[in-house]
């Protein structure tokens, strides 16, 4: 970035800063929650002034925030209840004026400048090292000595900025296990935003006062249901210390939400009208559900969900999300709202993922590389082989309810990592993709035609937006791999049913 490009950057954001102050100031003021909404409109106008191509989605986000009673409303106004205002600020500078939208504009310029994937976030592992050995984790055949210096964790935050990308998601292992390193990148880079998927152990008191100050740092806790659902494969005692740090975010004002992974054991159990108030009362308002995916050599593929389940979790995530809904919880399924983001998202379509080792892989779930942070940029780990082979095999099967090349496709993985020549990342446990996409394959199959059922029956627009390649938007039966397992008929006439129904 040049002077004058850092010089108008800097101003700016000082006057996004100032307006972010005067209006969070006006929403702690107001009276009620209908006193809040000619605030609320004030930042929609702001949105659309930074955001003018998405005229059309704002004019409908205005039209419920116009709406006090609105369910979404009554949700954000408990978030800004819940929130500390520092740290409310910084959430809103950092995710929405940094993240939101001026880095999508820099990542889209970017994806036509580098033509490959450019991420709106990265996920990185600050260390594999854990306290906890959870049933069927994959981090544990890791070791536990991996793990990314500060330099390195500070260079991939320093080049992705370079090309947009102000959102950073931590993983591991326990991020925790780093906290000092952690603070200071957050200190460092207090324009961008962090988020740590934890297991909650190692917040305590002290840690909630210097993220209170910082601002810029956020946590999704790991949980799966009732103690019993929880503690069975989480180890005795989790659900307890997972309780203990709601209380201490909620207490100084720390945004969180929660990381859900759901298996054949705990499907009822993380999806019930009662663990959702739970949640809710306890001050996290969204969160992630993760179908288990069966990765590394100690994985156990019987908690996989049955058929019959996942039918069950696409209808019950989007029942939740339903208007008329009581429960103030935002559910977001990665595996079954592929139709909200244009299928697979990784290999920098929209995120990829750093291991404690540095290498670059397409998928926190896919441990395959080409490169590593070692000696690589964030743009030539976008531009490795076996990325590009995501760019240009995205969406890699147009029935989004089967998106990813491992779980449910995973014959499209198997040629990928041959073709690339991608070497596996785990060198305390290796793992070959045909081991790996082997325990996929009959899950696969029972899936498709179900998955291939149910996405039939339902109307589907598609995005304005898709992200993929010019040659498949232009021509989108060429977006399965044509030797894919039946995928390409279903492919077309779903094709021709989108057509018709827009």
């Amino acid at each position: 970035m040049g002077i004058l490009e850092n010089a108008k950057h800097s101003a700016e954001r000082a006057a996004v800063s100032a307006m972010a102050d005067r209006l969070l100031k006006k929403l702690n003021d107001a009276n009620d929650y209908s006193e809040r909404t000619e605030i609320y409109l004030e930042i929609v106008d702001l949105a659309e002034k930074f955001y003018p191509e998405a005229k059309d989605k704002i004019a409908s986000v205005r039209e419920y925030v116009s709406d006090p009673n609105h369910r979404w409303m009554r949700m954000i106004n408990h978030i800004i209840d819940d929130a500390d205002p520092h740290y409310a600020k910084m959430m809103l500078l950092n995710l929405g004026y940094e993240s939101f939208f001026r880095g999508t504009k820099t990542i889209r310029e970017n994806r036509k400048k580098y033509n490959c994937n450019i991420p709106w976030l990265i996920l990185f592992d600050p260390t594999m090292a854990c306290n906890m050995h959870c049933v069927g984790c994959w981090s544990g055949t890791y070791g536990r000595k991996s793990s990314l210096t500060y330099e390195q964790m500070d260079k991939i935050v320093t080049e992705g900025k370079e090309l947009g990308a102000h959102l950073y998601m931590l993983t591991g292992g326990e991020p925790m296990v780093r906290k000092q390193d952690v603070l200071k990148l957050c200190e460092k880079h207090n324009d961008c935003f962090f988020v740590a998927y934890s297991n909650s152990t190692l917040i305590d008191e002290e840690l909630c006062q210097k993220i209170q100050k910082l601002g810029n740092l956020s946590f999704m806790l790991s949980i799966e249901g009732t103690p019993d659902t929880n503690d069975m494969r989480r180890g005795a005692g989790h659900y307890n210390a997972v309780m203990n740090a709601m209380n201490l975010l909620k207490k100084y004002g720390i945004v969180f939400g929660t990381s859900i992974c759901y298996t054949k054991a705990n499907v009822e159990a993380v999806t019930s009208d009662e663990f959702f108030h739970m949640l809710s009362e306890k001050g996290a308002h969204y969160g992630f559900y993760f179908h288990f995916m069966p990765v590394g050599n100690n994985a156990v593929p019987e908690l996989m969900p049955t058929v019959e389940q996942r039918k069950y979790m696409i209808k019950r995530i989007r029942e939740i999300r339903t208007e008329d809904n009581d429960i103030e919880f935002f559910p977001m399924d990665f595996q079954n709202d592929g139709e909200f983001v244009g299928g697979c998202i990784a290999g920098g379509r929209n995120y990829f993922h750093i291991n404690s080792n540095g290498d670059a892989e397409p998928c926190v779930f896919i441990h395959f590389s080409n490169c590593n942070i070692k000696d690589h940029s964030i743009l030539e780990m976008l531009q490795s082989p076996l990325f590009m082979a995501y760019h240009e095999g995205q969406p890699f099967n147009r029935n989004h309810l089967r998106p990813c090349p491992m779980l449910e496709n995973p014959d499209l993985l198997v040629e990928m990592v041959h073709k690339t020549g991608a070497y596996q990342t785990n060198e305390e446990s290796p793992e070959e993709v045909e081991h790996l996409c082997g325990k996929a394959k009959d899950y696969a199959e029972k899936w498709a035609p179900v998955a291939d059922e149910i996405w039939a029956s339902q109307t589907h627009k598609r995005p304005s937006y898709e992200n993929y390649t010019k040659e498949k938007r232009e021509h989108p039966e060429l977006a399965a791999f044509e030797h894919a397992d039946g995928s390409n008929h279903i492919d077309t006439d779903i094709n021709a049913k989108e057509q018709a129904n827009q």
